[in-house]
């Protein structure tokens, strides 16, 4: 009973998700009877932004934008952008 009305409510959403016209990125659980068809480059690329904004939010200035103007929130974000991609490695 409970997984029929979880597959009803992911129908509604998938439909209300079609006529906004928005593409569904995460794939379906793998144990469902039906599988339906997502990008899996999508998907990915989700995956990535994900992953750099759990990197920026470790960084509690970010979190919480302590900055007060946005110019020095962006510069932030910038400079924590640079050590995410340019690893400085201490021996």
């Amino acid at each position: 009973m409970a997984e029929q009305a979880a597959a009803d409510e992911t129908a509604v959403r998938l439909r209300q998700l079609a006529e906004a016209d928005i593409a569904v990125v995460i794939p379906p659980v793998k144990s469902r009877k039906e599988q339906r068809a997502y990008n899996h480059e999508l998907y990915w690329a989700r995956h990535i932004i994900e992953n750099v904004f759990r990197a920026l939010k470790r960084r509690c200035g970010i979190a919480v934008r302590r900055a007060k103007l946005s110019i020095s929130f962006i510069a932030a974000i910038h400079v924590r952008r640079l050590f995410l991609y340019l690893p400085i490695y201490t021996v």
